[in-house]
């Protein structure tokens, strides 16, 4: 399966891995640590050398609970990033925003990807900047905002409820000529899920194959890990490596993550295992 972004073509025959930078303040576990434009470059090259497929650039928190930043603000913390990073790297860049104005601006800079979680429902504009470009676009399921959605969420089916969001926003991205190879889906685990839920999404990952795109998966040292086991953020690596091999043996092939070099390891072995990968041994 191929993904389409801007000026080449990703070959999706292995385990991708997506690193995460976030240039923010709040985020729920590496926040503050690369707010310094310095160390968010330093990082970003760590990201790389780490293994990383691509590196996914974001300026603001979106966090349970998190309070918007304004744009002017988002748009001066990410845009230098990706400007640097999209010319020395040699893996694709991607802005994870919402905002339409901040989309267009990281396109212009270098970003090939643009990681939407609101599916263009926050800025209605941003499906325009999506259609005018030829940059890979994550589609992302949520309910609610950052700011409201973690109370109380219900579903009847989640599963169900995913595949038809899916089915309808997908329809209109085709409406808007964008080329399908362009779309990765992400079903969003911890975006306005209970546990319960993002337990159901791994459980039931091989049913959103019947969409034909790679599904990208964030796990990262989430809250339902740290809920399932009593644990904090800090002790999560473990359980994050194990529902991220959990999650490509149910049909993911995409992995967000903060902990690139041991997250790949243990996707690559369980690859390699799979596929019987140069095992002449």
């Amino acid at each position: 399966m191929n993904w389409k972004i801007k000026n080449f073509i990703l070959e999706i025959n292995k385990p991708l891995i997506m690193g995460i930078l976030n240039i923010t303040p709040d985020s729920f576990y590496d926040g503050g640590k690369y707010f310094d434009l310095d160390k968010a470059i330093e990082r970003g090259f760590e990201i790389e050398k780490d293994g990383a497929d691509i590196i996914d650039v974001g300026g603001q928190s979106t966090r349970p609970g998190s309070i918007q930043v304004g744009e002017k603000e988002e748009m001066e913390r990410v845009i230098p990033v990706i400007e640097i990073l999209s010319r020395e790297l040699k893996i694709p860049v991607s802005c994870d925003t919402y905002r339409s104005k901040v989309a267009e601006k990281a396109i212009e800079n270098g970003a090939k990807i643009i990681n939407d979680i609101s599916a263009f429902s926050i800025d209605n504009n941003l499906l325009d900047v999506i259609k005018n470009s030829d940059c890979g676009y994550v589609l992302m399921h949520m309910k609610g905002t950052p700011e409201n959605m973690q109370i109380n969420p219900y579903y009847d089916d989640v599963i169900g409820e995913i595949s038809d969001f899916f089915s309808e926003k997908i329809k209109i991205l085709e409406e808007n000529k964008v080329d399908i190879e362009r779309i990765v889906i992400d079903p969003g685990i911890g975006f306005g899920k209970r546990v319960c839920d993002n337990v159901k999404i791994l459980k039931n990952l091989d049913k959103f194959k019947k969409f034909n795109r790679p599904i990208l998966i964030g796990t990262s040292r989430k809250s339902f890990i740290g809920k399932i086991l009593n644990i904090e953020v800090e002790d999560r690596l473990e359980p994050t490596i194990a529902t991220n091999v959990y999650a490509y043996l149910k049909g993911a092939s995409i992995f967000r993550v903060h902990d690139v070099k041991e997250v790949k390891k243990g996707i690559d072995i369980i690859y390699r295992i799979e596929e019987n990968e140069n095992i002449m041994y």
